[in-house]
Parts: structure tokens; sequence; C-alpha cells
């Protein structure tokens, strides 16, 4: 009952401050704010009086807080003090914890992959190594949250877990101190084709810019570059300045790259280049995909508006929005969403039309009607209202509902921890394959166990059936129905065949990182990578380049979905 006294006193008193600075300012939405601050805390202290269980005012203002927030974007949220470490390393890029990936796979925590070099790594922790204890309390049916908050901890203090590994009778222990984990905003970089460079860039966390300019002059150095690849598929963004400081290695000093504006005058800025560039001339494209946001957009978006580089891939996220973090009381804190950037041509990015809020509660697209064209420094055509348009379109690989099926159901990572049990080592990342005797010892696994998954045609005959039966023809249907579901599971038997090299790309990918870690990840996929031949055919084909930079092959209209529902991905800001 103290805890909770104490909780009503922290109302009262929030209200009571309110309510001195609010009678201040006798405006209507002053007033406002004040009656329904007044409201609040007469209701959870009448909660806390008269229901018939005990509450939690924690948790309940909390539930509230986040309802409160919902109804406004997906990136203004509430950071309470027990996720502040969270948010730092989404701008950091570090932690203090153990290193490593860890997913729920049934009752259990797994480890998915350990980062190369971290605690969890040289202590001798592998993918697929399942989480019994931690500190001594059981880990069965704790959710990832839980367990991945234990993990973090300050660095230098330990952590003790019982592991339990495939194929080893009894479990074991490990004892893993903490240290401070930095992850990298480049994971990779090299030569790709001839003399092309390539860097693989995942984030935009403190000192991105720095470590793109080190990894660029690094590739330059010896080596008679033709062109620059940058890709930033799969980059959910970060901070706006990275994104600034790495275009102003391809740009001149002193150029506008972004400016926000907000209801706020102070929202109002102008983000310029403000060091000597490295390289004005050297080709560059950039790779994006659907799932390039924010900050990614941004760069992707400024060099295409510039003329600058040529951007390839699929058109990108759509995250217009500008966030600050802002201290509240007792160490929390909120993401709030203060402006809209703006690249140079004029134009924002932004997809989803937050201010028109649909009858379901939903919201939609910014329609193709509103959708307004824009010049590059070269008089190109670009269009705002969707992400970024690339200037060379590509289609984004498809994986087959059994692929995804096989690979969400953890069959693939559990023939991984097999396969590495059973095989120390296989030949580098650029050069291993998934042969057929491999391919078909895991076809040998997953025999008998249950990867079921239902093909689009499968669910359009059973909605066929459910309307047939509502309307009382399924009856003259029947004879029909039951031919054509014979057929299609007849042939999903096939699948594992007609889908095979999807399967192989799969479990090359899973294996190749249980030995050679992210790097190796990336240097496998890259064998095998359409878009980053297309981007070395770019680069190679002078005309080709030129050409799009100089508005002689015309961009077209970007094709953009109404449906808020297409946007499954939640990037980090």
């Amino acid at each position: 009952m103290k805890r909770i006294a104490g909780y009503i006193l922290l109302i009262f008193s929030l209200v009571s401050l309110h309510f001195g600075v609010l009678a201040q300012a006798p405006n209507q939405q002053g007033f406002e704010i004040m009656k329904n601050l007044d409201i609040y805390s007469n209701l959870i202290k009448e909660l806390n009086q008269d229901y018939v269980d005990e509450i939690n005012p924690g948790e309940l203002t909390q539930t509230g807080i986040e309802a409160m927030l919902e109804s406004l974007d997906p990136y203004t949220n509430f950071i309470p003090e027990s996720q502040v470490e969270d948010y730092k390393f989404i701008t950091t890029g570090q932690y203090g914890g153990i290193g490593s990936l860890i997913h729920q796979q049934g009752d259990y925590i797994v480890i998915s992959e350990p980062y190369q070099g971290s605690p969890s790594d040289k202590s001798g922790l592998k993918a697929g190594d399942k989480i019994l204890e931690v500190n001594g309390k059981q880990a069965k049916g704790k959710s990832y949250e839980d367990v991945s908050s234990i993990l973090k901890g300050q660095a230098g203090t330990t952590v003790n877990l019982l592991i339990q590994r495939d194929g080893e009778g009894k479990p074991f222990e490990k004892t893993i101190t903490r240290e401070n984990i930095k992850i990298d905003n480049i994971p990779y970089a090299g030569i790709v084709g001839r003399n092309i460079g390539y860097i693989k860039l995942t984030g935009f966390t403190q000192n991105a810019a720095k470590e793109l300019k080190q990894a660029f002059l690094k590739l330059k150095d010896g080596n008679e570059l033709k062109g620059m690849i940058i890709d930033l598929r799969g980059n959910g963004g970060g901070l706006l300045n990275e994104a600034v400081d790495i275009a102003n290695i391809f740009v001149e000093r002193g150029q506008e790259i972004v400016s926000t504006k907000g209801k706020m005058a102070d929202k109002n800025r102008s983000h310029a280049t403000m060091n000597p560039p490295v390289d004005l001339s050297i080709p560059v494209v950039v790779l994006v995909d659907r799932s390039s946001a924010s900050a990614s957009e941004i760069l992707a978006g400024s060099l295409q508006d510039l003329d600058r580089a040529v951007v390839l891939g699929q058109r990108t996220f759509g995250k217009g929005l500008v966030q600050n973090v802002v201290p509240l009381s007792y160490n929390a804190q909120m993401k709030i969403t203060v402006a809209k950037y703006y690249i140079p041509s004029g134009r924002c990015i932004q997809a989803i039309d937050y201010e028109h809020k649909k009858k379901d509660g939903s919201f939609g697209k910014i329609p193709d009607s509103l959708i307004r064209a824009f010049k590059t420094k070269n008089g190109r055509t670009v269009y705002d209202g969707g992400g970024i348009n690339p200037d060379v379109i590509t289609k984004a690989r498809q994986y087959s509902n059994l692929a995804l099926a096989l690979y969400g159901k953890y069959f693939v990572f559990d023939y991984a921890t097999k396969f590495v049990r059973e095989h120390p080592s296989i030949s580098p990342a650029d050069t291993f394959e998934i042969s057929d005797s491999i391919f078909n010892s895991f076809i040998d696994y997953i025999h008998g166990k249950d990867y079921s998954y239902k093909t689009k045609s499968e669910r359009a005959l059973e909605d066929l059936k459910n309307i047939a039966l509502k309307e009382n023809y399924f009856d003259a249907i029947k004879e029909e129905y039951d031919h054509l579901k014979t057929r299609m599971e007849k042939d999903k038997q096939e699948d594992l065949k007609k889908y095979g090299d999807q399967i192989k790309d799969l479990l090359k990918m899973e294996i190749v990182t249980r030995y050679y870690y992210q790097k190796g990840k990336i240097v496998a996929a890259l064998k095998h990578d359409p878009e980053l031949v297309d981007a070395i055919a770019t680069i190679n084909d002078t005309e080709k380049y030129t050409g799009i930079l100089s508005g002689k092959f015309v961009q077209p209209k970007p094709e953009i979905p109404v449906k808020a529902e297409d946007d499954d991905e939640n990037p980090v800001e």
C-alpha cells in the first residue's frame, strides 16, 4: 500500500505542478490539459480505493500513456526507465552485455549468433545453445524481453548461464563477464567487380560517417577505384547528422542536405555539409530496398536530388518524420515527433498520412492524386509522398511459403546447428555452396516434421468453400473442390524440389554465419546478388550512368499502394 500511496502522491504532485504552470496560460488548450489531468488523478485514486482487486498504478499509467501516444504516429513513444538503455543503443550502437543475438524458440531462449570477439564468443557460446537458467533462476517460459534485460548490464559484471547444447548430454555452466558491446555501422567493405568499392552500411549511430570515410579511403589506397557502391538495404536509419556527414564525403561543403520543419520555430533548421569533400567525381551507386528508412532515405534521396549518385533497388520505406528524445520525471523519456524533413529538391518522402486517421483507426498512404513532382539539380523529375523511388528499379526477391515456413519454424536454424556439430570447418565464405548431398541431408532431417504451410491458392480455395457454404452452393461444387484440393496437395509435395534453390540459399546463409559471422554472411550473399551485378554494370556503363543523372533516362512516377497494411516494417529511427 505504501508503494501505491507513493504513486498517488506522484500523480497529485504532477497535477499540482501543471495547475501552477497552466494557471498562467488561461487559454482553452491549457484548460483542457488541466481539466483532464484532474480527471485522471481522481480516476486512479478511485480505482485504488474501490476496485475489487489490488491495482498497479505504474502499469496502469504506462498503459494509458502508450494508448494515448498510439493515437498519434508510430514514432512518438514513451520510454520507461527500464528501456532507456535500449534507446541509447539505437543512437550510440553500444550497450553493456554479453554480445549475442537471441531468439525465443518454444519455451526457451536460444542463442542465435554470438558477435565475433564478444564475451559470449570468447566464452565458447554457440548458435543453437539453449539457455536453461540465468543466475540460478529458471529461464523456461521467460520472454525474450525478460532474458535480454538480464543478459544486459554494466561492463565488468558477470552473468551465470546454464546451457543445454545440441548433441551433448548434460547441461553445463558458463560465467560470462559483460563488456561494452559496440556494433559496427560497417560490417563489411571490399572490392567487387574490377576495382569497384563496396561498403555495407547497416546503421547511422555515432561515428558512422567517420567509419565510412575511413573505409572509403582504405579502399582507395592502392586501388584505382572506378566507382563506389554504398549498400543501404535493410538499414532502418539513425542519426540525421551522420547522414549529412556521409553525403559530405561526396558533395561540396556548404550544400544543404536536409531541412526540418515543425510546429515550433526552433525545429525549422537547415543541415548543410560542413567539411571538405573526399571525392566529388567518383561514380556512386546507392542500393536501397523497402526496409531502407529515415537516415538511409536522407542519404539516398539527397545524393539523388543533387545528381551525385544513381539509386538502385526498390522504393524505400517512406519515413520523413524527425524525432527528439526529451527527459521526463524519474529517468523516463519520450521520443516525440517534432518535425518533417525535406531533402534538397524540396520534397518530403513521408509515405503515411498520419494527419488523417481512417474510421477504423488506421492510417492511409498519401493518395496518388496528392503526389507532387520536384526537380533535381540537373532538372530530373522526382516525386514526394512515398519514399525514394530508385533511378534503376529492380524486383525484390520473393521467398515461397515453403521456404518461409522452413525458416520461420527454425528447421533451417536447427539443421545448421546439427551441421556445425558434424563439420568442424567449411570452405571460405565466398566459395562455400550447398551441395546436393547437403541438401538431401536437410530433406532427410525435416522428414516427418511439421512444416505445414498454406499457399495463396489454398487460402483462396478455402475462401471459396466458406462463401459457397454460406450461399448453399457448396454441394454443387464439392466434387470440383475436392479435385482441386487433391491436385494442390500433390503439387505441394514437389515444392521441395521446385523451391530447392531458395532453400539452399537460406541454408547457405545460416551455415556460413556459424563459421564466419556477419562478415562471412555478407561475403557469401554478394556472390549471387543480382542487384550488386546491376550496380557494377551501371558503373561500368558510363553512358548509362551519366544518362541517368542527366535526365536522358526518365524516372517513372512511383506506384504507391494505398493500404497502410503494406507497411509491416517498423524501422529504427
